[in-house]
Parts: structure tokens; C-alpha cells; sequence
């Protein structure tokens, strides 16, 4: 079992690989975009096998020993062959994921031979029998899937003392800024792994925060999709009301990329009857003027809760008011406050039975039931709770069916007050194209005795993630600053089905700020270590 401990600088660095592996040059290809990637392969300098490779050894050096970020819990054991039978069909007609290592969650189905477990012992043992609809999509595009990630337990719904990051079967994902820093969740491992540059791009999922928080506290690119734009079929659930999967990279361009590919209708998943009608080509939007004449409003009730990132927020208003936004502030989001109570009703009784209605269709596990995971993990408890406990479990397991009226009425309740009543009367009263704050603050410290010191509306740090997720909005975050040497994002979110003008604006503002650096695996915060670049507001 994994036992945490303040490395000292020396012992952290001693252990760190050749300097080869930990490269800072931007021009090094663990940190090209998924574009320059193509063109390297077009231009016969690269194959995706030799890309695989490299990636493997990354992950074998970096995540699996060195800074031991403990961000990838399994590696396909059939990549490489993947991906030299995709360089022996290569043609000048390929998308922009052909050949892509992408990494994905280990919530998120591959009929393969690799398992998908939520990171619990629980569901080892068996694969699942099919891809998720994403992944099938993925596949279809081009993409060689890699690994699974670690993650929060599942997905963070386990106990509400629980330490982000952390699963049974993968221990602690590490923040490879400072490798004592939390790297928030769930989808942890994701955010770490291409922050870390193991990978390009990779999947995560989010029910609230899960996408948004890990992104922002890591450095890298967010994006939570209107639910139902991607299918959540072959996706281990908390809540078919809030959960939706979503792209993670570096930049803008590349989650737009992989959104493209995500994004359309699934039979299998009726929330995405609607989503052929919306999903298009996310990279049309990559407007490096997208921030002109947008109107923005500014959710002064989302900031107020962390010096370093109201800083950095009132910094990116600046660099937008350069670039010809109009922006809002304050604007009042209605019912803020309301939303906490009936979203955590909604959750709780949705995921004993979406749940239960997944393990149903998984062969050869020893668990078909919520009540059965709360059996196991009493039985193995050494192995599965040394830490913290499955309180939220046992909530959950005391729910009875969707047909309550505390259900029902929750449910209504969320939905109005988040959506109608509360994003759309904002965005409506201000004539605005979206809304902004901060997304998180800076990475906290781990700490697996007390938890996590971050949950959204905690008063000590903040988090944004809550209104879009309730509503089932999308969101996006985009690294905006530094504090101490740890990133810090802003997030914008907006209407329904609003995911190109979120990219325009997100776009725009990267290109004018370049606020991503990569990673050097401090042991501990050193801001004498990073020299960002100040934000260009010409």
C-alpha cells in the first residue's frame, strides 16, 4: 500500500530519469500538438509506432518510477500492434487522430484485454465485453488507445472524505508540478498524464468538477460537453442527469480536436438524440480574434474564495478587454446557492440505480450490485479503505426508486434552478455569449488523513464546476496564470450546446496569453523554478 511522505528535494530529484525524458523544449515531440504530430508522420519523420514507444518508455520512466506519478494504471498490451498496422494503411486522406495515443479513464469501457474498474479491486477480473460508444468513435478515427488512467475511486463517489486521486488498485496520482500537490478529480490520471507529456490528449468524465478541477490544478485544457453531445454508453455511471465524457490536452486545438471525434447520436444512450444535430468540426471556432466583440460576464460569486486565483481572473479580464471583449462585471447568477441540496439528492439516488443497472451487464465479476461493492469493500477493507470510508455508498444504498417524489422533485428542482433560472436568465438579462470565473485555485496539498481540502462551493478555495454541470452546460477551462509556480485556470461556460463559442473565446484568449508550461516534477513548491510568461494584452 502506498504511504505518502514529503520527498525532500535532493531524494525526488536523485530519482528523477535521464534529462532526456524530462525535457522542457517545447520542441521536443512529447510536447508537440496532436497537428504538428500529423505533420511529422505525413512527412515520413515519425511513425505512430515509433509515437507508441515513446510513450510507453515516458510512462515506464516517469509515471511508473522516477517522480512515480502513478497517473496510468494499464497500458494496452496490444498498442504497439495497433499502431503498426495503422502506419501500414496510412493515406493522404487520414483525420487528425490517426496514429494519436490517447489515454482514457479507467470508468470508460474497452472490449479489450485491459479491465475497467473505476480503480476499485472490486472489477478486476474480467474486461468489459465491449467498447464504450466513445471509444468505438475513437477507434474509428484513428486513434490507438493506450491505457487507462488512474482516478478518484469511483469517480470520486465513494466516501466525502476522500482524497482525489486516490483508488484502491492505483494508490495516489501525483500533481507533476509539485509532487507533494493534490491533482484534484476524478478524472486525475487523465489531467496528469498529458500534463506530464506521457500522452497528447486522453478522456476524462465529469459529473461535477471531475474534468474541470483536475484540468485547471495541472496546467492543461478542459472541456465538460453539453450532456448529450457524447455518448455515456459503456461508461461506468454516477448520474445519467449530470455525467458526460470530455477531451483533456494541452491546448485548446487539440480538445477541439478530440471533441470533434467524441461528439454525435448513440441509439444506446437517448440523451444523444440530439447530438448529430449539434456535433461539427469543433476546429472551424479556432479564431485567434475569437475574443472580439463577445460579450462576457464576469460571476463574482464563483471568485472571492482564493486571492491567487481572483488575481489571475482579474489578470485574463484584462488581456480580454485588449482583445475587444465587452466585458460584464459583476453579473448575478440566480439560485447559486440553491443548487447544492437537490444535486446531491439527484446523485445519490440516480447512482444506486444507474449503477446497478451497469453491473448488470458486466460477465465474470464477483460483484453485481451496489450492496455487493459495500460487502466487498468491508471485506477488504485493509485494501480498499485504509483511508476513508464508502459513506456516500451507503447513502446511495438507502435511496429507494426513481419514482420518489424527493427524487422528482430534486431532479425538477436542480434543472430549473441551474438551467432556465439560473445560466440561461444570466446569459439572457446581459445579453452575453458566456459567462467566466475563475476555475479552481492553485493545487492544494495531499493529504490522505482528512481528504481533500477542495469541494466545489468549499469557502477556503473556490471551484466553478457546479452550475454547468448541474444544468448539463458545457464548460471549458484554459490555464490563465501562475501562483508559487502551480497553474491556475479560468473557466467559461455558457448555454446549451454552446461548446463553439466556448472554443472561440477559449482560443482566442490562449493565443494571446501562452500561459502553459510544462512540468518539472518538483518535490515541492518552488516558484523560483517557473518564469511564466506574463500575459500579452496586445
Amino acid at each position: 500500500m502506498f504511504r505518502p511522505s514529503l520527498l525532500c528535494a535532493a531524494l525526488a530529484l536523485a530519482a528523477l530519469p535521464s534529462a532526456s525524458l524530462l525535457a522542457q523544449d517545447h520542441d521536443d515531440v512529447t510536447w508537440q500538438s496532436v497537428t504538428q504530430l500529423q505533420q511529422h508522420m505525413d512527412a515520413g519523420k515519425l511513425t505512430s509506432k515509433a509515437l507508441v514507444r515513446d510513450d510507453i518508455t515516458r510512462i515506464h520512466h516517469i509515471d511508473q518510477s522516477g517522480p512515480t506519478l502513478r497517473s496510468v494504471l494499464e497500458l494496452n498490451p496490444d498498442a504497439t500492434k495497433i499502431a503498426i498496422a495503422l502506419d501500414a494503411k496510412r493515406t493522404a486522406s487520414h483525420g487528425p487522430l490517426y496514429g494519436i495515443p490517447v489515454l482514457l479513464k479507467d470508468n470508460i469501457d474497452t472490449g479489450d484485454r485491459m479491465m475497467t474498474t473505476a480503480g476499485s479491486l472490486a472489477l478486476l477480473g474480467a474486461p468489459a465485453p465491449d467498447d464504450a460508444a466513445v471509444v468505438a468513435r475513437l477507434r474509428k478515427a484513428g486513434a490507438v488507445i493506450l491505457g487507462k488512467t488512474n482516478l478518484s475511486e469511483w469517480a470520486d463517489f465513494r466516501s466525502s472524505h476522500a482524497s482525489s486521486g486516490w483508488t484502491g488498485r492505483g494508490g495516489q496520482t501525483r500533481n507533476p508540478y509539485a509532487l507533494d500537490r493534490n491533482p484534484c478529480g476524478s478524472s486525475s490520471g487523465s489531467a496528469v498524464a498529458v500534463a506530464a507529456g506521457l500522452v497528447p490528449v486522453a478522456l476524462g468524465t465529469e459529473t461535477d468538477g471531475s474534468i474541470i478541477c483536475p484540468a485547471s490544478m495541472n496546467g492543461i485544457v478542459g472541456i465538460k460537453p453539453t450532456l448529450g453531445l457524447v455518448s455515456r454508453t459503456g461508461i461506468i455511471p454516477i448520474s445519467h442527469n449530470q455525467d458526460t465524457a470530455g477531451p483533456m490536452a494541452r491546448t485548446v486545438t487539440d480538445a477541439a480536436i478530440l471533441l470533434t471525434a467524441m461528439a454525435g447520436s448513440d441509439p444506446h444512450d437517448p440523451a444523444t438524440v440530439d447530438a448529430d444535430k449539434h456535433a461539427t468540426d469543433y476546429t472551424h471556432f479556432l479564431d485567434p480574434n475569437g475574443l472580439r466583440g463577445k460579450r462576457i460576464g464576469v460571476v463574482r460569486q464563483l471568485a472571492g474564495n482564493e486571492p491567487n486565483a481572483d488575481r489571475v481572473l482579474d489578470e485574463a479580464i484584462a488581456v480580454m478587454k485588449a482583445q475587444g471583449a465587452i466585458i460584464v462585471d459583476p453579473v448575478t447568477l440566480p439560485h447559486l446557492a440553491e443548487l447544492g441540496d437537490p444535486e446531491m439528492t439527484v446523485m445519490l439516488y440516480d447512482f444506486k440505480h444507474d449503477l446497478n443497472a451497469y453491473l448488470a451487464n458486466r460477465t465474470g465479476l464477483q460483484v453485481k450490485t451496489l450492496a455487493d461493492l459495500i460487502a466487498f469493500d468491508n471485506k477488504e477493507a485493509t485494501r480498499e479503505m485504509p483511508w476513508f470510508g464508502q459513506d456516500l455508498f451507503e447513502q446511495a444504498q438507502a435511496k429507494g426508486p426513481l419514482t420518489d417524489k424527493a427524487y422528482t422533485d430534486a431532479l425538477t428542482k436542480a434543472k430549473q434552478l441551474s438551467g432556465p433560472q439560473g445560466i440561461d436568465a444570466a446569459l439572457q438579462a446581459n445579453h452575453l455569449d458566456a459567462l467566466l470565473s475563475p476555475s479552481w485555485g492553485p493545487a492544494y496539498m495531499t493529504d490522505l488523513v482528512l481528504g481533500d481540502h477542495v469541494v466545489s462551493g468549499n469557502p477556503t478555495i473556490g471551484g466553478a464546476s457546479q452550475p454547468a454541470a448541474v444544468a448539463g452546460y458545457p464548460s471549458l477551462t484554459v490555464p490563465a496564470g501562475w501562483a508559487h509556480g502551480l497553474p491556475v485556470g479560468i473557466v467559461f461556460f455558457g448555454a446549451k450546446w454552446s461548446e463553439p463559442t466556448l472554443i472561440s473565446i477559449a482560443y482566442g484568449f490562449e493565443q494571446h496569453t501562452h500561459a502553459w508550461h510544462a512540468p518539472k516534477f518538483l518535490a515541492t513548491v518552488d516558484s523560483n523554478a517557473y518564469a511564466p510568461v506574463p500575459a500579452q494584452s496586445h
